[in-house]
């Protein structure tokens, strides 16, 4: 069967599902295997899919080992800090030595292939070593964002139950330290299971207490291991290589498990097919570690794919130097020739505020393209990068559970051109629907709204199952739509009749205004469009005459309107104009209120269910992946005042 670029996407696409046994098996050529898969898809026991059965590989080896014949000397990882102002390159070979001794180090330390090694850690090399190490010997990592809260963390030590803890002193934001060891002591603390040992990486950024017996020191065992040569275990395709944890509706952690054969071939053909990756190219993703993408398109993808990959640490608005730059990004991209970039909306949103002349200080010829994800791009932030840059800006929809783009353009199998406001076309391997939330039937005519449904088998890199809760697993994802097993995204989406689709935001963000569901999605779409908007939330409140209203808060480009009464009220007006007009009147928010930012997590998602519960006068909840608390408190404030 030929996948070769000459091959429409239509087509391509049409092969990954009429043809599925044939078309993966030609994608796992894309990674090397011990033992080549006896089975290419066990759909046996739905929804449980299981990929490339019989087959042993390792992520290390596939991200490390098999590069060194033809390019031990490339720049593998490049990690950047604006926090401390260091800049390091490893090549494959320095890559593939510093993490046989974080391999040796966790092996001292007593993890063993299966065990749990729980890594809570900054954006720093070492993070990547232990991520690595982790899948070298074959133990399960799981990555929770540095600086997470206690209790939070406390939670998702007790169900992932790690032998290892690896940490560091602290992290930075802004130039401001903050200390990671309290907060890891205080969980352990609070956690009824205990690690056995904590591996520390000093940064010398804050002050820690060791714990005699337990706390031991990266550099006193790098110094031990510094010769140390630790084989890649042999894996099976279907064996365990991570669990990530998502946010959840009930208080317990959801774990996302992935398999490892899987996964190492969703992410080569990724980076091959959506991301156009090639080796000796460099890659920049600016997500974190803590999050999907970084574990995807920071470590793994880009590595497989024989690219060298940027790992930053730091605003996208400080130099290397500590000084403000709205233009480091794009000095990295010139510094490294990236070809391949992935933000997130919210980043693009914060360059937005600075000069535009940015975009054009450093040479960005190498930049074949943009990708975004992580949350909807609105049309006006879409058009105002893409103009700047002169690029391709490719938005892509998908999830921690996926582990990959389900919705893009797969532009190095054809070229397509990208829809402003819309995430683009289903993703191979991805049997993508449209259902009607309470009959459960498909919608197949243009521009009907449904919610974003999956059939099975998931592809490949796709989440198992939820980590030992198989029954939270069918019961969340697949019995939600009515009189179907598919796996429900909890996405409001329309397609158009060219088959592009647009998300609307969660089933959970509708607003019922006196009987008329309205999408928060497309209201802040339409508020967005005012030209003096950099960004927005829609959220409904609670009323006594409709039920809900909508209520807007406003992030304006020009924050001096806002302390303007008059001038405040004038552009509100506009704005209610301008939705009545896209939407109709029952969308009208019922105030417009501007602040300076707006409450999100660190990855840049808004935290929509606390604005909703401040503004109904509720307990916000668990705010341990707020990323600014004056956020919240300013909204407060407008309520306050109004």
């Amino acid at each position: 069967m030929s996948t070769a670029p000459s091959l429409s996407y239509a087509d391509f696409y049409r092969q990954s599902l009429e043809q599925p046994e044939a078309f993966w098996a030609e994608q796992a050529r894309l990674i090397d295997w011990f033992v080549p898969p006896q089975r290419i898809c066990n759909w046996d026991a739905p929804p449980f899919a299981h990929w490339f059965e019989g087959g042993q590989t390792n992520l290390c080896h596939n991200a490390v080992d098999r590069h060194l014949a033809a390019r031990a000397d490339q720049a593998a990882l490049i990690a950047v800090s604006t926090e401390t102002g260091s800049e390091v390159v490893y090549s494959f070979a320095q890559l593939h030595r510093e993490v046989q001794r974080m391999a040796a180090a966790l092996q001292h330390l007593g993890v063993v292939k299966g065990d749990r090694v729980l890594i809570y850690m900054p954006m720093i090399a070492e993070a990547a070593f232990a991520m690595l190490a982790c899948a070298r010997i074959g133990a399960i990592h799981c990555v929770v964002f540095g600086g997470f809260a206690s209790g939070s963390l406390a939670s998702r030590i007790e169900d992932a139950q790690p032998k290892l803890i690896i940490s560091a002193d602290g992290g930075s934001r802004g130039g401001k330290a903050i200390a990671y060891k309290p907060l890891l002591d205080e969980a352990i603390a609070l956690s009824a299971h205990k690690p056995d040992a904590v591996l520390l990486a000093d940064r010398a950024l804050a002050p820690m207490t060791r714990v005699d017996g337990r706390d031991h020191l990266w550099s006193d065992l790098r110094e031990r291991f510094i010769d140390a040569q630790v084989p890649c275990q042999p894996m099976e395709s279907t064996e365990i290589s991570y669990t990530i944890y998502t946010s959840g509706t009930t208080g317990k952690p959801k774990g996302v498990q992935r398999d490892t054969g899987g996964y190492a071939v969703a992410l080569a053909a990724s980076m091959k097919h959506i991301f156009d990756g090639r080796a000796g190219e460099t890659f920049f993703s600016t997500s974190d570690i803590g999050w999907v993408v970084g574990h995807s398109y920071i470590i793994y993808g880009p590595l497989i794919a024989g690219m060298a990959s940027i790992m930053y640490e730091g605003l996208p608005t400080q130099g290397i130097d500590g000084q403000p730059n709205g233009a480091i990004w794009w000095s990295l991209v010139e510094k490294y020739k990236v070809t391949g970039m992935f933000s997130a909306p919210t980043a693009v949103r914060v360059l937005k505020k600075q000069d535009p002349a940015l975009l054009k200080k450093h040479d960005l010829r190498c930049l074949r393209a943009l990708f975004l994800a992580g949350e909807p791009l609105d049309e006006p932030t879409a058009r105002w990068i893409s103009d700047g840059l002169g690029v391709p800006i490719i938005d892509n929809y998908w999830q921690t559970e996926s582990g990959w783009p389900i919705l893009t353009l797969a532009n190095a199998v054809e070229r397509q051109q990208p829809r402003f406001g819309s995430p683009g076309i289903p993703m191979f391997g991805y049997r993508v629907k449209l259902l009607h939330e309470a009959t459960g039937e498909e919608l197949t005519e243009p521009n009907q709204k449904g919610v974003v449904c999956i059939e099975g088998p998931t592809p490949p890199g796709f989440m198992q199952t939820v980590w030992r809760d198989d029954a939270r697993y069918v019961k969340t994802y697949w019995q939600s739509v009515p009189g179907k097993m598919v796996y429900s995204t909890f996405d409001w989406g329309i397609r158009d009749a060219d088959g592009y689709y647009f998300i609307l935001g969660r089933t959970d963000d509708v607003i019922n205004v006196a009987g008329h569901r309205l999408g928060t999605r497309e209201i802040e779409e339409s508020i967005s469009g005012h030209p003096m908007v950099a960004e927005v939330a829609v959220v409904g409140v609670a009323d006594a005459l409709k039920g809900q209203v909508a209520m807007a808060f406003a992030v304006l480009k020009d924050a001096s309107v806002a302390g303007d009464a008059q001038a405040s009220m004038k552009v509100e007006g506009e704005i209610m104009k301008r939705v009545d007009g896209d939407l109709g009147a029952v969308a009208r928010p019922s105030r417009v209120r501007f602040v300076t930012v707006l409450p999100k997590t660190r990855s840049g998602k808004l935290l929509r269910r606390a604005i909703q519960a401040v503004c109904e006068g509720r307990d916000p909840g668990d705010l341990t992946t707020l990323d600014d608390p004056s956020a919240l408190e300013q909204i407060r404030q407008r309520l306050a005042g109004a």
